[in-house]
């Protein structure tokens, strides 16, 4: 029997305030992490891991990362998280002080080994600013930590895409320091997957070569206003989370990503009846 696939989760731009508080004044954000919490421990078969691609809070502020501890107890998955724009990285060393952090300070970039397969973790934040940076240290971590494990896949994640999305308020933060990663990823070809968050709805693209997604969010999503019409705004959309299936075999093997919806939907319902034939 074929080897069965490595299964990671991916959520994104959890946004969590203060008890009783709502993001934008309108978005109950811990309700939607509630929800997707108990759709990820529903899933089956059970992911092997689940990865946070930042703004886990929202303003940042210790009350907030103590708020999303609770809400996350109940996952029955093993997780890490690294940080977006909204988030501190000192809260947020302090509130998951067990995580294997790289670095005692600065940058909090995270190496996971899950069934053969590497999760590369960048923090790609900018203290006090909304785009993206890798720094030196964590460029030169990951071409290490690439060149020692040639032997082995890897998914590469951090919050900003390394790409235009065509939403032009959010193009202006996304990483713009493209250039830099995009040499180390040409370097290891065993990487099978980069995966971002940020804009808060799904989307693929290449980079570097390699397939690059951005996971969309628990609880609203930026409009896609494609044409500039509106100001920065955002919608309630149907939410979802990311599901990266990693498939053994030649070479470094195969990666699928699935969009999850969360909520309850009509059905399964079967194609063929009791007869064998299609309904």
């Amino acid at each position: 029997m074929p080897e069965k696939p490595v299964l990671i989760a991916q959520i994104s731009d959890l946004h969590i305030k203060s008890p009783g508080s709502l993001a934008y004044g309108r978005v109950d954000t811990a309700a939607a992490l509630e929800r997707c919490v108990a759709a990820l421990n529903a899933f089956r078969p059970k992911p092997d891991f689940l990865v946070i691609s930042g703004d886990l809070v929202d303003t940042p502020m210790a009350g907030e990362y103590q708020h999303l501890q609770r809400l996350l107890a109940p996952l029955a998955l093993p997780y890490a998280g690294i940080p977006g724009n909204h988030d501190s990285r000192e809260l947020m060393r302090a509130a998951f002080a067990s995580q294997p952090y790289v670095f005692s300070s600065g940058p909090l970039n995270l190496r996971i080994e899950i069934g053969g397969l590497d999760l590369l973790l960048l923090d790609s934040s900018v203290p006090g600013k909304p785009h993206g940076e890798l720094d030196a240290p964590t460029l030169q971590w990951l071409d290490a930590t690439l060149a020692d494990s040639r032997g082995k896949p890897a998914l590469v994640f951090l919050h900003h895409p390394p790409f235009k999305t065509g939403i032009w308020h959010m193009d202006r933060q996304n990483l713009i320091d493209g250039a830099g990663l995009a040499a180390v990823i040409r370097r290891h070809p065993h990487i099978q997957r980069i995966a971002t968050g940020h804009v808060h709805r799904a989307a693929l693209s290449l980079f570097a070569g390699v397939a690059t997604t951005i996971c969309p969010a628990p609880n609203h999503a930026v409009d896609l206003d494609l044409a500039e019409l509106r100001e920065p705004s955002f919608k309630v959309e149907p939410p979802a989370f990311h599901l990266h299936s990693w498939f053994p075999g030649e070479g470094f093997g195969s990666v699928v990503t699935h969009q999850v919806p969360i909520g309850h939907f009509d059905g399964p319902h079967p194609f063929f009846g009791p007869d064998g034939k299609l309904l």
